[in-house]
């Protein structure tokens, strides 16, 4: 009973108390603002699972199966991939070969020869008008594919409904006998948790350390109080209690604030796409055993936030006694924290890359996030050496200095949480510079292309696919390129490049060629191909082909290259052409293309766009056996399009928590002037300038940030080391980005101080020495 009453006494002083009720509220306020923002985000992560979960579901549920089955007739399925104005848009003709046939996930009835089942996304841009997706997909749409038969929410999905005769006789068709896999997840929650671990605890530090931050504002008048409630009788556990219970109502109205957070922002998950993916809002569902937790570890965290503040504090009838002295750091648990997860990485960075699998990604996600955690409870030992290692300097130095010898344990843990967000987006910033430094260079501009429209089709529909094009109004002009894979002797066995066999205008369509006749070769580079490396293929040559089952077929003609074969820059080609040769026919000499995919390449008036619209409606009888492009299979705009915008909610994520963080120092600022005003007053009073202690406000400030730009900026990129080893790329430091990163921290201490100089300026008045 003596505990619960306590307990009462220690939330009712912090909602009210006389004259100090606008500090306690503010800093439940603060407090609770904290909080909230910690239990968000800790739901949004406890979250990741099912939302990945359920897509993977949905993949796996969507899986045919062609094994045959007694008692169920085949489904005839055949898929492709059309590429609508830069959208892919996936395009599946079904037939059923008799009414036992499966129907896919998310269709209530299979449609019929002439009809269409679209998804959502689908519908809406037909509802709507857009004649490029329609001159592409003539039919009725009778049905709309739901939630399970969709991957994303933004799909761009069609059923169209075939003949099944027709559909039967295609090589190529798939026969269906249900839908639904089991087995995957662990490649995908390893891969998850590779990519969030480190990205959750630069978010979570310093808000957990915002928290902290808070619960200290008011402390001198907090202890105050606390040394009245043992004037009257309190012994020293119940006023631990009672200050325990101080941070019990922030901690539970953050935990509200916090709830309605996360199921308002929720909705917005549906607009976000992370990673080239996007999720269903109602998919973001933390599992219950994590939700539980959170609801215990948030209220639990508050409380042992306050009790260790008061760890080293006496307090008495009188007045509250600290020790003069900070006692020597137990360095130990910081350096066993930053050894493991340096051991970690390092042992990633001895696996041999053709060995790398999950084990090793779990391991450099532990390593990533302990590094990170390591390095924050390193750096108040760092600041601590180094200042007792500095003397001398300008009055402002010296006063920082020597306040940072006294006292260099608070300001660090602050900054701890500036350091960890920095590591963490540098981390993520030169992850994706690197990446993208893989991605192709692009080509030749779609404007430059004579013949920008492409149309694959196979040898059977060929005549017909150029005679409907070559009727178009605007069309001047078709081009037809065959594309398959050559063997050459001096490549290891069962290495193939590929090869693109057309005249010299067609070969033009792909690639801009200093002169061309009939005979000729042509390479294309590859963009990262080394200058000492050989560049063409030569000995003799076969085409080669796979079968269904995947194994390699040659053909038994072989020929040679020309003597001279002219090598192009993959910058002068259309994009993915890197390693690809461009062959007239006569270099051939009596070996005759075989096994080889044609697409006719159309030139013609107006815009690329609509040009393609024009032959798209032109072919849409022919189904399944001709499918418009524009530009070829350019993905380059696509890939570097992604990568902006994860930057960009990488960029705005960073300078939220570095907000927060430079907050938590404006805080710790203003606290420490507050308690020190009497000591500033005798400074000013006996003729120190305002400008040198607002300098030494600064220095103080300053230091522990400068230390910890340095650690963080070594700690972010050691991290990437390993990362990106485990995905075989490069490392390419994005400069510019962690040059912006530490300019905004060193912009966030200056911040601070510019905003503290008020304050400063009222503290030393002549007016702060009376006695109370």
């Amino acid at each position: 009973m003596r505990v619960v009453e306590d307990f009462a006494l220690g939330i009712r002083l912090a909602v009210g108390g006389g004259r100090i009720s606008g500090a306690a509220l503010l800093r439940l306020a603060m407090t609770t603002v904290g909080i909230a923002l910690a239990v968000a985000v800790l739901l949004a992560a406890a979250s990741i699972g099912n939302l990945t979960g359920e897509r993977e579901a949905r993949e796996l549920g969507m899986a045919p199966i062609t094994e045959p089955r007694a008692g169920v007739a085949p489904l005839h399925t055949y898929e492709d991939y059309w590429d609508v104005r830069g959208d892919v848009v996936t395009v599946e003709w079904v037939a059923p070969a008799g009414p036992s046939a499966p129907v896919p996930p998310g269709v209530d009835r299979l449609p019929g020869s002439g009809e269409l089942v679209v998804s959502p996304d689908v519908a809406d841009r037909l509802a709507t008008g857009d004649e490029s997706l329609r001159a592409r997909l003539p039919g009725t749409v009778v049905g709309v594919i739901g939630k399970p038969g969709l991957v994303d929410p933004d799909d761009l999905r069609v059923l169209v409904g075939a003949a099944p005769e027709e559909l039967a006789a295609e090589p190529a068709a798939h026969q269906v006998y249900g839908f639904g896999r089991s087995g995957g997840g662990a490649a995908t929650e390893i891969t998850t948790l590779l990519i969030l671990a480190p990205v959750a605890v630069a978010l979570l530090l310093p808000l957990l350390i915002f928290v902290t931050t808070a619960s200290r504002m008011g402390a001198a008048q907090r202890e105050r109080r606390l040394a009245g409630l043992r004037l009257v009788g309190m012994s020293a556990a119940q006023v631990r209690r009672v200050a325990a219970a101080e941070t019990l109502p922030g901690a539970l109205l953050g935990l509200v604030l916090g709830t309605a957070l996360f199921l308002g922002l929720r909705p917005l998950v549906g607009g976000l796409e992370l990673f080239g993916r996007r999720y269903f809002p109602e998919d973001l569902v933390p599992a219950w055993p994590l939700a539980v937790l959170v609801v215990l570890a948030v209220p639990a965290l508050a409380v042992g936030a306050a009790l260790f503040g008061l760890r080293r504090t006496v307090v008495e009838p009188l007045g509250v006694v600290r020790t003069g002295k900070p006692p020597r750091r137990r360095m130990w648990w910081r350096w066993l924290l930053t050894g493991a997860g340096g051991a970690m990485l390092l042992g990633t960075l001895a696996v041999s890359v053709d060995d790398r699998d999950q084990v090793a990604a779990f391991v450099l996600a532990v390593g990533s996030v302990l590094l990170l955690v390591g390095i924050a409870a390193v750096l108040p030992w760092a600041v601590e050496r180094i200042v007792h290692a500095v003397h001398g300097g300008p009055p402002s130095w010296q006063l920082a200095i020597r306040r940072l010898q006294l006292d260099s344990g608070t300001a660090s843990r602050v900054v701890s949480g500036l350091v960890v967000v920095l590591a963490g987006t540098i981390l993520i910033q030169v992850l994706l510079a690197s990446i993208g430094s893989t991605a192709p260079p692009p080509g030749r501009p779609v404007a430059l292309n004579p013949a920008p429209v492409a149309v694959a089709t196979d040898a059977e529909h060929l005549a017909e696919v150029r005679r409907r094009v070559e009727r178009l109004d605007g069309v001047t002009a078709t081009h037809v390129v065959r594309t398959g894979l050559v063997e050459s002797a001096d490549q290891p066995p069962g290495y193939a490049e590929r090869v693109e066999v057309g005249d010299c205008a067609a070969l033009t369509a792909r690639a801009t060629l200093p002169s061309c006749a009939d005979g000729d070769a042509f390479y294309v580079l590859y963009p990262t191909r080394p200058a000492a490396s050989p560049a063409a293929p030569a000995g003799p040559m076969r085409f080669v082909s796979y079968d269904d089952e995947g194994e390699l077929r040659r053909s038994d003609a072989t020929w040679r290259l020309p003597a001279e074969v002219t090598e192009i820059p993959s910058t002068a080609a259309s994009s993915y052409l890197g390693g690809t040769l461009l062959v007239t026919p006569g270099a051939l000499g009596d070996v005759g293309p075989v096994d080889m995919t044609p697409r006719v390449f159309v030139a013609g008036v107006g815009s690329p766009d609509q040009l393609a619209d024009r032959v798209a409606a032109a072919l849409s009888g022919l189904a399944w056996h001709a499918s418009t492009s524009v530009g070829g299979d350019d993905e380059t705009g696509r890939i570097e399009e992604r990568l902006a915008t994860f930057r960009a909610m990488l960029l705005t994520a960073a300078l939220f928590v570095l907000s927060v963080a430079a907050l938590s120092l404006l805080m710790l600022s203003v606290e420490q002037i507050t308690e020190r005003r009497r000591a500033l007053a005798a400074l000013s009073a006996a003729g120190v300038p305002v400008r040198v202690l607002a300098g030494a406000s600064l220095w103080q400030a300053g230091v522990p940030v400068l230390v910890g730009v340095a650690l963080s900026v070594a700690a972010g990129i050691g991290i990437t080391l390993p990362t990106l080893r485990l995905a075989d790329v490069p490392l390419v430091v994005d400069a510019p980005a962690v040059g912006g990163l530490v300019l905004a921290a060193v912009l966030a201490v200056l911040l601070v101080t510019a905003l503290t100089l008020p304050l400063l300026r009222q503290a030393t008045r002549l007016d702060a020495l009376r006695a109370e």
